[in-house]
């Protein structure tokens, strides 16, 4: 049980810190709003796949954080 409670807190910190990631929205560039975008949305897809397993979540963020800056790339 311990286990299923950890995994939350770490996909809650996981947005929590892409979302601090967004206080200096107005200075990024699309690239960097898309790879920000990305990487919270595949946080959040992850822990929805895996159960809230921390490696979903952070494996989630971290693909959601490459295609969204490839993304972003076309759209500069």
């Amino acid at each position: 049980m311990q286990y299923k409670k950890f995994s939350k807190l770490a996909a809650v910190m996981v947005f929590a810190g892409a979302m601090a990631g967004c206080s200096t929205w107005d200075n990024m560039t699309g690239r960097e709003k898309a790879a920000v975008t990305g990487a919270g949305v595949g946080g959040v897809v992850g822990a929805a796949a895996t159960g809230g397993g921390v490696l979903g979540t952070v494996g989630g963020a971290a693909i959601g954080g490459v295609v969204g800056d490839q993304i972003g790339k076309h759209n500069d």
